[in-house]
């Protein structure tokens, strides 16, 4: 049923595009019989929409992928660089979220593990909404930044990198059969700024799929029950990557 929806929605999209043209055509038509020239700029006007349209629908038929119309969960890992590499980390998690307000993505940042000076050492960020995935996947691989350093009294020239990994999230009806024995829920305390409560008990979990050696943890809840459950979403949305990626290779 969720998949006839989307298609349904597809071709209604469709179908309403070509209802658009075929009125601005007869409008246009219309114009030209009776010498009418008023039209003109409200025309041009409507060519210019159904350009728009036509090129956002055509982007979604090259998004084809299985998951590409899935929400996305991008998460960032500070490289070799030290403060530098956290410090960008930190301006990437800024610029993906800027995108996903420009596109009217709802955007949660899920789990971060802020840097010891300044940034972050990790983050992990879910965006939601249609094809979210499908234009965030290109983004995977290795970020690297070049820049006069501010946090060096010499503002030397520093090479920072930033791992971004982009995944798609699994559906609720569960994309995989997973074993609750190949899975080990761990727990420890919380590390970084959140009060006595998170440092001194056991609310930070770490998920691991042993069969893979997949790892994904969350301590950014006061929590244990729901940093396990973002924990066992961000694991089964890197189960389902590295599903993809076994598919295409």
């Amino acid at each position: 049923m969720r998949q006839l929806g989307v298609k349904k929605n597809l071709v209604n999209a469709w179908r309403e595009l070509e209802k658009k043209i075929a009125d601005l055509y007869d409008m246009a038509i219309l114009a030209i019989e009776e010498g009418d020239y008023s039209f003109r700029e409200e025309i041009e006007r409507g060519l210019q929409e159904l350009n728009s349209q036509f090129e956002h629908l055509e982007s979604q038929l090259i998004l084809g992928g299985d998951y590409d119309r899935r929400n996305a969960m991008v998460a960032f890992h500070a490289g070799a660089g030290g403060t530098e590499s956290q410090d960008w980390a930190n301006m990437l998690v800024r610029m993906y979220l800027r995108w996903a307000e420009r596109h009217a993505y709802p955007a949660e940042v899920l789990d971060a593990s802020p840097g010891e000076e300044a940034g972050i050492k990790s983050a992990i960020v879910e965006i939601k909404g249609a094809y979210a995935y499908g234009y965030l996947k290109c983004e995977h691989g290795v970020h690297r930044l070049v820049r006069l350093s501010p946090f060096d009294a010499d503002h030397a020239r520093h090479t920072s990198f930033v791992l971004v990994e982009v995944l798609p999230e699994a559906e609720e009806t569960s994309d995989m059969e997973i074993n609750p024995e190949d899975l080990r829920i761990d727990t420890f305390r919380s590390s970084g700024p959140g009060g006595q409560h998170m440092q001194k008990t056991s609310s930070a979990v770490r998920a691991t799929h042993l069969p893979t050696g997949l790892v994904a943890t969350c301590q950014s809840q006061r929590s244990q029950h729901q940093n396990k459950e973002t924990a066992l979403r961000i694991l089964y949305a890197r189960l389902l990557e590295l599903d993809r990626v076994k598919k295409e290779e």
